[in-house]
């Protein structure tokens, strides 16, 4: 059972974002109303929003790094697989972004959503913070399979989505459907490496 609790993490986050659709915008709006602040200015969210791209980015980097030095080549596989895993989970959530064309909270309800700045860019689904942070967290724990590197990775992950939610610029539904393309690109991306490599 151990090997497949991701399948049930992946399938429960499809199965809320599927309920949640259904129930409409009103439970986006009020449950964003509820987390949104007036004055988002939180020092914390900021970082912890701002650290799905560093980290996704830089993990891979920092690891590759240090498989070098070591000599561990499996450490250096775990790394360009954090690589793969960071640009389909940006692929994918940007595109969808691009055919889904789904407004932000603030362009919606100006009246009732503060956003910590304005930004360019006006679409909203799915998250892409989110949507890197459970990807690197999938992938963490599907290379390491060790408590305790999957529940900080992924405790981190449900950190940045609800910093975005705090910061004002992503529905709930959002932040769900980020999840669900985050872990299916870890899974995605460690299916084709296991193809590719031959990784036991």
């Amino acid at each position: 059972m151990k090997k497949y609790y991701h399948r049930y993490i992946i399938t429960a986050v499809l199965a809320l974002t599927a309920c949640f659709g259904v129930q409409g915008q009103n439970f986006d709006i009020n449950t964003l109303k509820n987390i949104n602040p007036d004055n988002p200015s939180s020092g914390y969210w900021k970082t912890t929003s701002a650290s799905a791209y560093y980290i996704g980015a830089g993990l891979p980097v920092g690891l590759w790094i240090a498989g070098a030095l070591s000599s561990n080549k499996e450490t250096q596989l775990n790394a360009y697989e954090l690589a793969g895993t960071f640009l389909v989970s940006t692929i994918i959530s940007q595109g969808a972004k691009r055919i889904i064309r789904r407004d932000r909270p603030v362009a919606s309800y100006p009246d009732l959503i503060h956003p910590y700045e304005a930004g360019n860019d006006m679409r909203s689904f799915p998250s892409g913070h989110t949507s890197v942070a459970f990807a690197t967290a999938t992938t963490l724990a599907l290379e390491y399979k060790k408590w305790y590197i999957t529940v900080p990775a992924y405790a981190w992950a449900a950190s940045v989505g609800y910093s975005r939610m705090y910061l004002g610029v992503h529905y709930p539904t959002d932040i769900l459907g980020g999840a669900a393309v985050g872990i299916g690109s870890g899974y995605l991306n460690h299916w084709l490496n296991k193809k590719l490599f031959r990784r036991k």
